[in-house]
């Protein structure tokens, strides 16, 4: 029998999973019918609108007057170059907002993103090519990097760059691609709940995760007015490393990964209450928990995969250290 609800349900469960290169899948359930979507668009907007990247705004080359001309010894000509130059993404190495690089070819030479990097800034994309040089012919140009949001026509950047240079079009979104999903989940015999499931990808610039976090946090801002000037009393949600989606995957108990009563008495005993606290042990430690059958073993292996933790996967440190603290709480 249905009850009269007072207030909508609040999701419990979430699941990070990587499922390929800068390209995760985030799935977060259960939902009241019609709050998934109600999420998941304006998310997907923030991812591609607000993420924070790089990208070239300016452009001087030496004896170039402007985008229509060429240069000698130069198969592209400029117009070509600029491009070619917009499709390389980089990522400047420290923090800061702008940087202003200096290049010089002689040719011949076929010059791909990878001839750009040096101290100042990486390229997430090496193999695009960008110029090809004839023999005796040299090439020395330079750009100006910038930090930035969204896309910005090169018209708001020609009042902000030097006399000499020219403006590019920048497009400093590191999303390559936000793609989301509904379905339905059955929840205490109710099966008009629902699941979202985010598919997120990246240039390089950014991990795909952070990228999702800033999207939430940028979110709560934007959210932040109504709860400010209308005296709204939420919860505060901390974004903080602690309370990542990761984190808080990690965080689930194991009575909640649906073990076998086995498996999961065998865990019990040896004292792991939590994911985290299993992804965390060796392949070695794991299969000297006391009583693990083969059967077990083989059923925890599984689970792992499923959850993107394989047996053995390598965890970053900080990932580490954080979840020993909380699990030694």
């Amino acid at each position: 029998m249905k009850s009269i609800k007072t207030s909508p349900h609040i999701p419990t469960k979430i699941e990070v999973k990587e499922v390929g290169a800068n390209k995760i899948e985030v799935t977060a359930y259960p939902f009241e019918a019609g709050y998934a979507i109600t999420l998941a668009h304006p998310l997907r907007r923030l991812l591609l609108g607000s993420s924070v990247g790089f990208a070239p705004v300016a452009l001087r080359i030496e004896g170039v007057a402007h985008e229509f001309d060429s240069v000698r010894g130069v198969v592209e000509d400029v117009s070509h170059f600029i491009v070619n130059l917009k499709t390389i993404r980089f990522k400047v190495k420290d923090d800061s907002e702008s940087v202003s690089i200096d290049y010089k070819f002689i040719g011949p030479k076929v010059i791909t993103g990878e001839d750009l990097k040096n101290d100042l800034v990486d390229i997430v994309t090496p193999n695009i090519h960008l110029a090809t040089i004839n023999e005796d012919a040299i090439l020395n140009f330079s750009i100006i990097v910038r930090k930035g949001i969204g896309y910005v026509p090169s018209e708001d950047i020609r009042n902000l760059i030097s006399e000499g240079y020219m403006p590019l079009d920048a497009y400093f979104t590191p999303v390559t691609s936000v793609t989301y999903d509904t379905e339905n989940v059955l929840v205490e015999d109710d099966p008009n709940y629902e699941k979202v499931v985010f598919n997120i990808q990246t240039d390089g610039q950014i991990e795909p995760l952070t990228a999702f976090k800033n999207a939430l946090s940028v979110m709560h801002k934007q959210m932040a007015i109504f709860n400010s000037e209308l005296n709204i009393e939420v919860p505060e949600v901390s974004l903080g490393e602690e309370d990542s989606p990761e984190i808080r995957v990690l965080s689930q108990s194991i009575d909640s990964l649906n073990f076998s009563a086995r498996c999961f008495n065998c865990l019990d005993r040896s004292g792991i209450k939590y994911l985290g606290e299993l992804v965390l042990l060796s392949e070695d430690q794991i299969k000297n928990i006391k009583n693990l059958g083969k059967k077990s073993l083989d059923e925890i292996t599984v689970k792992l995969e499923e959850l993107g933790y394989p047996i053995g996967k390598v965890i970053a440190e900080d990932l580490a250290a954080l979840l020993k603290k909380k699990f030694s709480n």
